[in-house]
Formats: C-alpha cells, sequence, structure tokens
C-alpha cells in the first residue's frame, strides 16, 4: 500500500515539483487502494458481476421501494436506474464530461484541465483540498471579511492557520490583499490563497484592471514560494455588469508560473439553482489521461471514499439532464437576469440610505452585498442583527463587528427597499438609544 501512495506522489513531483511540496501529510499518505470499488470498476460490463454490494434484480436493474422508484419516474428508465445505484467513487462518467464541457465553454483548447472530480457539494470539494493541501500549520491567506465555514473547513479540521488582510480599504476593494496576508511569511513556506469570485459575503468581482493586478500579484508571490491558490467558484457566471469578467480566475492561472498551481471548486449549487443537488466537482490544471491527473484523481477518491464511500448517484443524474437540455445556457441565464433585477433593486435602495448610519461596499455579483455600519455610531452588526429579528421582522447577517450581509438572492426585487428601510430603521433607533444613554 504504500507503494501505492509513493507512486502518485512520484508523478506528482514529476509533473510539478511546486504541487508535490504543497501536499499535507495527509495528501501525501493518500491514494485510491485496490479495494471494493476499484476491483468493481474492474468488473463492470463483465457478464456475471458478484463484486458490488447492492440489491439489483440480478441483471444489473435496481429493486427500490416502488414509492422511491415512482419519485423518479420523470427520468427516461436508464438515467432511472443509474440514479438509485451507486455511483463510482470519482463520479458517474458522463456527468463529469458534461461538467467539464459547460465549464470550457469559452476557455481555449490549449488551456488544459483534468476531468473534474464529483464531490457531494462545494463545501465538500473546499475539505478535500482542504485535507491534501491544508494540514497543521500551514498558512491559508484570504481577503476578510470572509465565509466563516473556510475556517471551520481549513483551520478547525485540519490545523491550518488562516492568514488575513482586508479586501476593502476606505470603501474600495484591494485586488493585493491576498498577498498582502502573506508578507510576514518567510520566503519559500508554501502556502494556500483561497480565492473566492464572486465573493461570499461581499457580492464582489474584481474589474479587469484589478484582476490584472490580483494575478500579478499571485505572479510575484509565486516567484517566492510554492502556492496552491484555491479558486472556490460557487458563483461563477453571476456577474450583472457588463465590464467585469464573468469568468473564474482558474483559467488564467494555469500556466502561470511553476510555482503556481490552481485548483478550482465548483458545481450546480448556484450555477444551476441546484441547493438540495448538493453535486460539485474539483479539478485540476492538467490535462486528462495524464499521469498527474491519474495521481491527483486517486488521492481525491482515497479521500472521498474514507468519509462517504461515493457521491450520491440519484442527483448526479438530474443534473446530467439539466447539463443536456438543449436550452441549458438559456435556463441558466434566466435565472441570472432574475438575480440581476434583484441586484439592481437592492442598489438603488442602497444609494438612498443616510452615510451617516451605514454604506454599502462595493458589490457588483454573486448572491450579496455588505453593508459597513459607521464606526461613530457605536453599534455592533450583531446588536443590529438582533434588534431587527425581535422588532421590525427581517433577517440579515451579522459579519464581525460592523458588517451586515445581505443575501438579495432570496428577495423579491419588489420587497427589497422594504427591506433596506426597516434596517436603516432599525440602526437608527439603536443609535438613538445608545445616545440617550
Amino acid at each position: 500500500m504504500a507503494d501505492l501512495a509513493a507512486a502518485t506522489n512520484d508523478a506528482i513531483a514529476a509533473a510539478s515539483p511546486a504541487l508535490f511540496e504543497l501536499l499535507s501529510p495527509l495528501g501525501r499518505r493518500a491514494y485510491f487502494p485496490p479495494d471494493i470499488p476499484f476491483q468493481a470498476a474492474q468488473a463492470r460490463g463483465k457478464t456475471y458481476n458478484a463484486t458490488i454490494g447492492q440489491i439489483t434484480d440480478g441483471y444489473g436493474q435496481a429493486v427500490p421501494v416502488p414509492a422511491l422508484g415512482d419519485a423518479l419516474s420523470g427520468l427516461p428508465p436508464a438515467p432511472r436506474n443509474r440514479a438509485l445505484l451507486y455511483s463510482p467513487v470519482e463520479g458517474i462518467a458522463e456527468v463529469r464530461k458534461a461538467w467539464r464541457a459547460w465549464q470550457r465553454r469559452a476557455v481555449p483548447d490549449d488551456v488544459p484541465s483534468t476531468l473534474p472530480l464529483v464531490v457531494a457539494g462545494l463545501t465538500h470539494g473546499l475539505a478535500v483540498v482542504a485535507d491534501l493541501f491544508g494540514g497543521e500549520g500551514r498558512a491559508i491567506a484570504i481577503a476578510s471579511p470572509f465565509w466563516g465555514n473556510y475556517r471551520q473547513t481549513f483551520a478547525f479540521r485540519t490545523g491550518a492557520r488562516i492568514l488575513s488582510a482586508p479586501a476593502y480599504r476606505e470603501g474600495r476593494f484591494v485586488p493585493t490583499a491576498w498577498v498582502e496576508a502573506l508578507a510576514e511569511l518567510p520566503a519559500g513556506e508554501p502556502a494556500v490563497v483561497l480565492l473566492n469570485v464572486p465573493s461570499n459575503p461581499g457580492g464582489y468581482s474584481p474589474d479587469r484592471s484589478e484582476r490584472d493586478q490580483l494575478v500579478a500579484s499571485l505572479f510575484a508571490e509565486a516567484e517566492k514560494r510554492p502556492l496552491l491558490v484555491l479558486c472556490d467558484d460557487a458563483y461563477t457566471g453571476l456577474v450583472y455588469e457588463d465590464d467585469i469578467p464573468r469568468e473564474s480566475p482558474f483559467w488564467e492561472l494555469v500556466g502561470l508560473h511553476p510555482n503556481l498551481v490552481p485548483v478550482k471548486v465548483d458545481g450546480a449549487t448556484k450555477e444551476y439553482s441546484f441547493f438540495g443537488g448538493r453535486v460539485g466537482f474539483v479539478t485540476f490544471p492538467f490535462a486528462p489521461g495524464s499521469e498527474v491527473a491519474a495521481a491527483l484523481e486517486s488521492k481525491v477518491k482515497g479521500v472521498v471514499r474514507a468519509v462517504m464511500g461515493s457521491p450520491v448517484a440519484t442527483t448526479q443524474m438530474l443534473l446530467l439532464q439539466a447539463l443536456e437540455s438543449p436550452d441549458a445556457e438559456a435556463h441558466v441565464e434566466a435565472i441570472r437576469l432574475l438575480l440581476a433585477e434583484r441586484y439592481r433593486a437592492l442598489q438603488q435602495a442602497l444609494e438612498k440610505i443616510d452615510e451617516r448610519l451605514m454604506r454599502p461596499l462595493p458589490f457588483n455579483s454573486g448572491c450579496f452585498a455588505l453593508v459597513e455600519l459607521a464606526e461613530s455610531l457605536g453599534v455592533t452588526a450583531e446588536s443590529v442583527r438582533q434588534h431587527l429579528l425581535e422588532h421590525h421582522d427581517t433577517g440579515v447577517v451579522s459579519v464581525g463587528q460592523r458588517h451586515l450581509r445581505v443575501a438579495f438572492c432570496s428577495v423579491a426585487a419588489a420587497a427589497i427597499p422594504e427591506l433596506v428601510g426597516r434596517m436603516e430603521r432599525g440602526v437608527t433607533e439603536l443609535a438613538a438609544e445608545r445616545a440617550r444613554s
């Protein structure tokens, strides 16, 4: 078994010494063992296949409880059968191929990317990457404010240390925030940069000039150390201004520098508005079928197998039906336009608020906007959140001491002015109370 792990490490080291250096101790141990799923894959298609512990009619057809079979009656017979049986650990082949085609709609043919590996939603994808490239003491650079679950995924689970720098300074986006977070890290020490574009909680995507600065700063950082850039592409494509790039930065980072290795985590959750599906993907910047792609697939499959066995087949097959629809792009675009309407409504409502109380930070994409409370008020975001719940029948999320996150994706455009009005009234009331005390 040690030889199998060593073989994956040797393939990675030969293709990308920097990526090998970035592997965590668990990442170096990881491989896909030749046990039941491995042997079952080798027996696939054989006349007599007694490898898999799943109940069939003896001829490869599922034998579900009737109510479950009936619930999937909208699928054609073959996809319905596959939806009711185990998925391969790496995911269903047709789903992986279809998602790769979806990812690469505007990508030049000479930019390499592996066949995506299926995971149970984007958070699971992030956790798999954290297992392989995080680990005790590993530096993870994240611009703040950031999604709190990054801390759970990397620091809590693997012992990595979060290094952060402000994503906004004087109300403007800072494209060099990630490398600023690494400023004190000794040269040569490997690090992970976590990019979330469009962002949560900020709802911001850099414009062309800002993205160029961001990419240039990562190139300069790769001159100092092995750098894994994890692109959390949960909100890919949800951009509402014409001058903002819609494509993931992953594609610009592929091949940028020998020390810089981007990894893409994306999925159907937001791109296909399939929140209950939990179908995510992990993609590496190497050619399909290469030795390094096979080695990385082995490691990802080893981690997935150890935690959850295999990803859910049912939702993969549902996603495949959507991906194969001739109107797939039009359907996704309709959802983007729905969100664009809400974005415009929020933008207009926030333009009218009293900046002595709060002001919006730049936002142009995704599902969220951040509103910053005026420091002079002396009220905290959490106190505002609690006040809105108790007195204004309104829920928002507090982020740190001074920021409120508004999820405009879940509020009708017509209701957004009232939502913002209640926020403004709540802050006014709390500020008045504090002034009186």
